[in-house]
């Protein structure tokens, strides 16, 4: 029983911590979008063209 008394207010410590941490973080603007930054990775960036060695020939010739 004499255990309770210690577990039971530690118990409500980490859990009052945790609900300020939670609003804190809320506010804060953490969870404000969760979906766009998983997305991103998928979207692909500008087309990339490679470099035709026979370009870089013809534009150096030309100078």
């Amino acid at each position: 029983m004499s255990v309770l008394f210690f577990s039971v207010p530690i118990a409500l410590l980490l859990a009052f911590i945790f609900v300020v941490a939670f609003i804190w973080s809320t506010k804060k603007g953490q969870f404000d979008d969760l979906d766009t930054p998983a997305h991103k990775m998928l979207l692909e960036d500008e087309e990339y063209k490679p470099v035709d060695s026979s370009d870089n020939q013809n534009l150096d010739s030309n100078n």
